[in-house]
């Protein structure tokens, strides 16, 4: 089983793997349009990708997760995290030996080796895996753009606990809203903190509560590393900080590339600039700007198109990050659009939803041939229209009344 997250989402994913009861391992590798990293490399869920992407890996037994890391988790890095609570230490003579001789992942097979050193207790174990997981589904249930690759497999050797996925999964989307409604604030579990109004700080905070934050709030820890060593979960933690944040007296700054600079409250300027760019297509002028008037208005930047000939040089230069078509269109008809924008890398993730007023089960087949990732019948209403959008792209700037 494989494909994109614009043929299928996550949960739906996860939901197969659940009914099939299958064991193995999930790759699940972000593109640049998700994360701005380098553009998605295809793999297998057996090979390694030697590549400068964002994957994650989750491992299956009889349907339920057992396991997960991400390729960003260099030297145990997250593990070392988890164990800080414990008060254990890896040692790395130990890790480098369990590297050369375990076929499973270093950080599982090395906490697999403090429980049998008696150095963690299995309930310990299991809590830190538990976390894992979490931490892993919230990535994926925040990814929009990516692909994925199932592949049935032997099942992880010694298994230390197993997590039902419905319940898990759940949970996972209430905390991804929560931490949407912080946006734009908080954007990325990779931001830190730097602290900007120490004294009203300490006039707020009791005594330890601000000594903690002094520690911590140093401008390279991530809030996902202090959830971690806290025991906190990240929407929990980004929500108590949110009102210094809100305040100015508390800075979010990006821990990964140096060229972010620190988040603050967005001019109206710059919510626009920030926002998701949608080209519509349509040589119906009425429908075109019924379509900017809903857009415009819910924090959208829009540009219209009523003639596909000239105006698909004009999409390559706009770089849109949704694309919407109508079908029936003189000169060219919008089944040949798609067609020719995916031929493109340009446009091969982006998602593209087809305007129509054919309702027929074969107009459908046929978007999805040329690699439409949706449509909407016409005529549609604003809701229709925007939870469409927004199933695939959410505005990172958005004014507070929406």
């Amino acid at each position: 089983m494989q494909g994109t997250l614009n043929e299928i989402d996550i949960r739906s994913i996860l939901q197969l793997i659940k009914l099939g009861q299958r064991t193995g391992e999930l790759l699940i590798e972000a593109d640049q349009t998700s994360l701005g990293e380098a553009s998605l490399l295809y793999s297998s869920a057996t090979e390694k990708i030697d590549s400068p992407g964002i994957f994650w890996l989750v491992f299956f037994v009889n349907g339920e997760i057992v396991y997960a890391t991400q390729s960003q988790n260099r030297g145990c890095r997250r593990l070392r995290d988890y164990l800080f609570r414990y008060q254990v230490n890896i040692v790395p003579e130990d890790l480098e030996k369990i590297q050369r001789i375990s076929h499973n992942e270093a950080e599982y097979a090395y906490l697999w080796q403090l429980i049998k050193q008696n150095r963690l207790t299995p309930d310990q174990g299991k809590s830190i895996i538990q976390q894992m997981v979490r931490e892993t589904l919230f990535d994926l249930l925040s990814l929009r753009q990516g692909a994925f690759v199932f592949e049935m497999g032997l099942a992880l050797d010694p298994l230390l606990i197993s997590i039902e996925i419905e319940p898990l999964v759940r949970e996972m989307m209430q905390e991804v809203q929560q931490w949407k409604q912080l946006h734009p604030y908080f954007e990325s579990p990779q931001q830190a903190l730097t602290i900007a109004a120490p004294q009203q700080l300490q006039n707020t905070l009791p005594q330890k509560a601000y000594e903690q934050l002094l520690h911590w709030a140093d401008g390279k820890t991530s809030l996902r590393r202090l959830s971690r060593r806290l025991q906190r979960n990240l929407g929990t933690l980004a929500r108590g900080l949110y009102p210094y944040v809100e305040r100015g007296w508390l800075h979010p700054v990006m821990t990964i590339s140096p060229s972010i600079s620190k988040t603050k409250k967005p001019s109206t300027e710059a919510k626009s600039r920030n926002s998701p760019h949608v080209v519509c297509i349509d040589d119906d002028l009425s429908v075109s700007k019924t379509v900017e008037s809903i857009l415009k208005k819910n924090g959208y930047q829009i540009s219209l198109i009523t003639d596909p000939l000239p105006g698909l040089s004009l999409i390559f230069e706009l770089k849109p990050d949704v694309i919407l078509c109508d079908i029936a269109m003189p000169k060219l008809d919008g089944y040949e659009i798609c067609a020719m924008l995916r031929h493109s890398k340009v446009f091969k993730y982006t998602p593209i939803m087809m305007l129509t007023g054919k309702e027929g089960f074969i107009d459908r087949i046929r978007a999805r041939m040329v690699g439409a990732t949706d449509y909407l019948t016409k005529p549609f209403g604003e809701q229709e229209l925007l939870l469409l959008i927004e199933k695939y792209v959410t505005p990172k700037m958005r004014s507070r009344s929406h």
